[in-house]
């Protein structure tokens, strides 16, 4: 379902703030990967 014209402005700053959080999120999945290869080896 469509958002609302009136909601349009929320959906885009809820859409912006979750692609920041997925962004940061995998930027520090792989800094912890790499962390963790480097304590193994």
């Amino acid at each position: 379902m469509m958002a609302g014209n009136g909601d349009l402005k929320a959906h885009e700053a809820t859409y912006s703030s979750v692609t920041k959080m997925m962004f940061w999120g995998t930027i520090a999945c792989a800094v912890i990967a790499v962390l963790v290869i480097w304590l193994i080896s």
